[in-house]
């Protein structure tokens, strides 16, 4: 059974830094070769992807967030993170955490991001 577990959400300021948290469960090997990543969702909008990064390492953004997010992972851990720095009012949505491998997809409850002007 996989899980997804985030962490880290909240209310800051605009301009201000949150980092995102997810800790998976299950295989340690698989998640280590899977597609892990954030996404997100505003109220009235369609689920989007923030960004993502793979097995080997790469890393896509959206190009809203280039520049300003980074994601990361540790799969010793089977963690992946994301830290948001100059955060704006339209960064404001419910954010999720995604595990994708093999044709299957796992995601997490989401957390809250919540950025005021």
């Amino acid at each position: 059974q996989v899980q997804l577990v985030e962490s880290g959400g909240g209310l800051v300021q605009a301009g201000g830094s949150l980092k995102l948290s997810c800790s998976a469960s299950g295989n340690s090997f698989i998640f280590s070769i899977s597609d892990v990543g954030w996404y997100r969702q505003a109220p009235g909008k369609q689920r989007e992807l923030v960004a993502r990064i793979s097995g080997s390492g790469r890393e896509n953004y959206a190009d809203s967030v280039k520049g300003r997010f980074t994601i990361s992972r540790d799969n010793a851990k089977m963690t992946v993170s994301l830290q948001m720095n100059s955060l704006k009012r339209e960064d404001t949505a419910v954010y999720y955490c995604h595990r994708g491998w093999n044709g299957q997809d796992y995601w997490g409850q989401g957390t809250q991001v919540t950025v005021s002007s």
